[in-house]
């Protein structure tokens, strides 16, 4: 048979919850909103506007860093065009001392036939 231990648990529970009042639980919704609202609106918006002053930083901060792309490229250009001065600088003495020396050949080849 049925006894007294196989009742459910939570028989007679239900009964015993007060009965809620749904005008209650809007208007105590509405009131927590309304505090909160606010603010929340408030730090929204000042979210977005820090969103915003981070985009614009970012390009700036891309601009810059080209900018110092290009620095460092023109810096390089530069060093590129000394080196090749430097390099223009030794094959002009080569020529000129090689000149310089088909010079003294020349003058040795000549005073050797006079002999």
């Amino acid at each position: 048979g049925v006894g007294p231990r196989d009742a459910s648990p939570d028989e007679g529970v239900v009964e015993d919850l007060p009965l809620i009042d749904e005008k209650a639980v809007e208007q105590l919704t509405e009131g927590l909103i309304s505090h909160y609202l606010p603010d929340l609106q408030r730090s929204k918006s000042a979210l977005q506007e820090l969103t915003q002053n981070q985009v614009v930083l970012l390009e700036t901060l891309e601009q810059e860093i080209s900018k110092f792309r290009e620095c460092n490229s023109i810096l390089d250009i530069n060093a590129l065009f000394s080196e090749a001065k430097h390099y223009h600088n030794k094959l002009v003495s080569i020529r000129n001392e090689m000149m310089m020396l088909h010079e003294k050949t020349s003058k040795l080849k000549v005073s050797g036939r006079n002999i």
